[in-house]
């Protein structure tokens, strides 16, 4: 189907900056630069300077960041890992493949761990905590981080959807023992393929990420210090994203924008909750404008049927798919807004006519 109002458009998105991508693509092809070469190392100082750490790692996705992250930590068999019921699973995953035990938390309504329920699923195993900053929107940091240094346990911060948000203008992925960041191509800083990286102000993280993303090898002695991956960002990548960093900060506020319009039109619906929370010093950068709708799959199908294309995540929690051997502790909100959320489309290169076509058609549906 040829969608009016497509979720995302990265065609158009590569139009608006094809210029400055094309010379980035000339400027590494022409110098055979494919591989851990200065255009990653640019883009990793880049991307600390704005996050507001000492160092950035790229890696091959947000995954792999996790998963390093954790290595990085120490964290193995034996422990358990702290990580909300409402998320994509490569957060649990990570926990898992590290050969610890991920220990679910339920959320709350702005869809980030609830701190008011991590108590309760602390034991003597409890080692580490990885808040998820959902949507553009970040975990109640200042509380976890108190709750992390009362149970002395290692924060990772899974801040793969929420770039540039902050809190008090501390931003994601600066206040844990590492951030965790995701390029995957629809991210508001997104690659053309995956990506990822680790940014951290502990160098010992940083070295350890930066020799075990190659294989355990330390690339300026060639000396091994363990077992380690394949999962460096490629110097291509580093590249155009590079140049996206430079256009991040107008495309966030373009969001804003669209958010505000998306509020004055539908502020007015009982049956639709907004993700607009209000809480004082919180910044949404709105990697996604998730809604929740009462009427469930009938909003979210009637919106496609009619030409806007919206996203529907994790309508099936992660934790009820019976291959990943996980412990359902009961999680009440993550039950309800999987049954309810549907993702409206957000982006830099949507223009006006389109964002009114998607206000029409959500009023359409509740009649208005």
């Amino acid at each position: 189907m040829a969608y009016k109002v497509p979720f995302v458009d990265p065609v158009k998105n590569y139009h608006m900056i094809r210029d400055e991508i094309d010379a980035a693509y000339f400027d590494v092809m022409l110098k055979g630069d494919l591989i851990d070469r200065g255009h990653l190392k640019s883009f990793e100082e880049n991307l600390a300077k704005f996050v507001g750490t000492k160092y950035a790692v790229g890696t091959n996705s947000g995954y792999d960041a996790l998963h390093i992250s954790l290595r990085a930590a120490g964290i193995g068999p034996g422990d358990e890992v702290i990580v909300p019921s409402h998320t994509f699973v490569a957060t649990c995953s990570s926990v898992v493949n590290v050969g610890a035990t991920p220990v679910l938390v339920d959320v709350g309504k702005d869809f980030n761990i609830d701190v008011n329920k991590i108590k309760e699923a602390i034991t003597q195993k409890t080692r580490a905590i990885i808040p998820v900053h959902l949507n553009g929107y970040m975990a109640d940091m200042p509380r976890i981080m108190e709750l992390a240094k009362e149970y002395n346990l290692v924060t990772v911060e899974d801040a793969c959807q929420s770039l540039g948000s902050c809190i008090d203008g501390k931003k994601a992925g600066s206040w844990g023992v590492t951030g965790c960041w995701s390029f995957y191509p629809f991210k508001i800083l997104g690659g053309y393929g995956d990506g990822g990286a680790i940014t951290t102000n502990d160098p010992d993280v940083e070295l350890f990420a930066r020799r075990m993303r190659y294989n355990g090898e330390d690339r300026k002695t060639g000396e091994y210090h363990g077992h380690g991956f394949t999962c460096l960002l490629d110097n291509l990548q580093a590249a155009f994203l590079d140049i996206k960093l430079q256009h991040f900060p107008s495309w966030v506020m373009k969001r804003k924008q669209i958010a505000k319009r998306y509020r004055d039109a539908f502020s007015d619906f009982p049956d639709l909750i907004l993700p607009h929370y209000n809480k004082p010093h919180f910044d949404h950068v709105y990697q996604n404008y998730v809604v929740r709708s009462k009427q469930g799959d009938e909003f979210s199908n009637y919106l496609k049927n009619n030409g806007v294309e919206v996203l529907i995540q994790f309508r099936k929690p992660y934790y009820k798919h019976k291959a990943l051997t996980l412990t359902d502790r009961g999680f009440p909100e993550t039950e309800a807004l999987s049954r309810e959320v549907c993702s409206l489309p957000m982006n830099a290169e949507i223009d006006n006519e389109q964002i009114e076509y998607v206000i029409k058609t959500v009023r359409a549906f509740y009649g208005r």
